[in-house]
């Protein structure tokens, strides 16, 4: 299985920056996970591939890239986009940015092929497919409610937060799934933000410590996503001072293979 964490930053010098402000993840150039950056940071190949979007959760940068994406492909579509999501996100999305004030309803409109876009509606804890891929949704501890998710290609199986505090049926699910190859976990705020950490329902370094000693199976690879981009370098300095075993951070844009 082939996992990318694309980039949505760029620095001073028009580059690809490894400050990460939006989110979406693609899972062998046909799936994505989250839609924070998928229009604006995806691959030719990946623009025409990837059909089937899996949200986390709603918040804006994890969705921020979803319309523009839509909207870049709606004449070209030979078959809708399938957004998968619970029905809080799909009313949410509908009520507050496919609106018609903010964008589009796509999912009211069609070109000459049908439709442009399907809702494909699972709930928390359910099984379910996309494409080629077996998920697992998982309900996590956010400040909306959010699902992350355990993804297999029948070789190997990945685990994904998205954005979390503590919680305990994603750990859970880890320590119950066979061949895991990799756990990608958010990290948002240093320790000393411990506060708004809290309050909105992120992991700190030490926080995420305690959440890994959950793992019955310490030895899974642990990458670290998530990082708030104006923090970067000091979670990073904390995670490396707790010298937490196979703890790394996911670099963007680089293909990892599982």
């Amino acid at each position: 299985m082939r996992v990318q964490l694309l980039p949505s930053t760029i620095d001073e010098n028009g580059r690809a920056s490894a400050r990460q402000h939006l989110l979406t993840m693609v899972i062998d150039d046909r799936v994505a996970i989250d839609a924070g950056c998928l229009a604006m940071a995806c691959s030719l190949e990946q623009r025409a591939n990837i059909r089937d979007i899996l949200l986390t959760h709603t918040h804006l940068d994890h969705i921020a890239g979803l319309p523009l994406f839509i909207d870049d492909l709606f004449a070209s579509l030979t078959e809708p986009i399938r957004i998968h999501a619970t029905s809080g996100m799909i009313e949410t999305l509908e009520r507050d940015i496919f609106n018609w004030s903010i964008y589009p309803r796509f999912s009211e409109l069609s070109n000459d092929n049908g439709a442009v876009v399907e809702y494909r509606e699972f709930s928390p804890g359910e099984r379910f497919k996309i494409a080629h891929l077996s998920i697992h949704a998982v309900p996590v501890n956010h400040q909306v409610a959010a699902n992350g998710y355990l993804v297999t290609d029948g070789t190997s199986t990945i685990a994904i937060t998205g954005d979390t505090a503590e919680t305990d049926e994603f750990w859970k699910a880890c320590n119950e799934a066979r061949g895991l190859a990799a756990i990608l976990v958010e990290c948002a705020f240093p320790d000393e933000m411990e506060v708004i950490a809290s309050v909105s329902h992120h992991l700190t370094p030490k926080r995420l410590k305690s959440e890994l000693a959950k793992l019955e199976t310490p030895h899974i690879p642990i990458q670290v996503i998530n990082i708030k981009p104006m923090y970067r370098d000091k979670v990073i300095g904390q995670l490396q001072t707790l010298a937490i075993p196979n703890v790394n951070i996911l670099e963007l844009g680089r293909v990892y293979e599982f």
